[in-house]
């Protein structure tokens, strides 16, 4: 399947702001699956000084530097991706998930893919104990690692209501698993934090998901919308799986990475500073077309 892919975002200000640097990770990432064709990122005002790299973990940035007076920030990225990704296999005939956590904990690689950077505490992906027992319930002796994960992420799609009026980005996800309700970057901290406190390696990932209209109606510009969703290391046979628990889906053709690392913090769109008084006001479009 071959995507086009646009993502504006768009911030107002009420005062000038004289200086802001910012990275943004929202060009998408070649990977197991996916090939980029070709991408671009416009800004407006134009930055002073424009640096593009990628980080640690492979997600491509892009560091700006705007001196110039501005009321608008205008950042726009296109992109064409194809995605072809390989069936998952049947959950069943995965290894059993303790002795995964053997040899995660036994990895020597210190490869951005290894197990070993997505074992532990992060700071939005906390270790708790009342998570890591609502997952263990899922996780019975012996059993195959991908069979207990897809078993989990149905109860989250399950127990969990979708409100985007329920929380924000810095909600702590105790908050979230206590109220069972959230959006995809929740589900996908809360079942990144259990799997870890049961010595599970899970990764974060951020980038599209394709939806699909009703019969017979149009597709809405602007409708579709950044999504997060979990990758799971089934051991070095098997290597890493994606799972969405927002939609109970295990990651398919309809899903687009951007970016991937311990939790959000690692792979947000924007982040940095600005100078300047006053308030703002932001605007996303999201627009995922198949076109072949």
């Amino acid at each position: 399947m071959i995507y086009d892919i646009r993502h504006l975002t768009a911030y107002a200000y009420s005062r000038p702001v004289p200086f802001a640097r910012c990275m943004l990770r929202v060009l998408p990432r070649d990977g197991a699956g996916q090939r980029v064709l070709t991408s671009a990122l416009s800004v407006t005002p134009r930055a002073a000084e424009r640096r593009d790299g990628v980080c640690f973990f492979g997600n491509r940035t892009t560091t700006l530097t705007i001196t110039r007076a501005h009321r608008e920030l205008r950042i726009e990225m296109t992109s064409r991706v194809e995605v072809t990704r390989a069936a998952a296999p049947f959950p069943a005939l995965t290894r059993d998930w303790e002795k995964v956590t053997e040899l995660a904990l036994a990895a020597q690689s210190l490869a951005p893919d290894s197990p070993a950077h997505y074992l532990y505490p992060s700071r939005l992906a906390p270790v708790m104990q009342e998570i890591t027992d609502y997952t263990r319930r899922s996780f019975g002796a012996r059993r195959p690692v991908f069979e207990a994960a897809c078993e989990l992420m149905g109860r989250i799609r399950k127990e969990f209501r979708y409100d985007p009026e329920a929380t924000e980005v810095a909600t702590p996800i105790g908050e979230a698993f206590s109220a069972r309700h959230g959006v995809c970057q929740d589900f996908a901290h809360i079942m990144i934090a259990g799997l870890r406190g049961l010595g599970l390696p899970a990764a974060y990932v951020s980038g599209y998901l394709r939806t699909i209209p009703p019969p017979g109606q149009p597709r809405l510009e602007g409708a579709d919308a950044t999504h997060a969703w979990v990758m799971l290391w089934c051991g070095p046979e098997t290597g890493w799986i994606g799972l969405d628990p927002t939609n109970d889906l295990i990651v398919a053709d309809d899903h687009i990475v951007t970016a991937t690392g311990r939790d959000y913090a690692d792979v947000s769109p924007l982040d940095g500073v600005l100078v300047g008084p006053g308030s703002q006001r932001l605007d996303v479009k999201v627009d995922v077309v198949p076109v072949a």
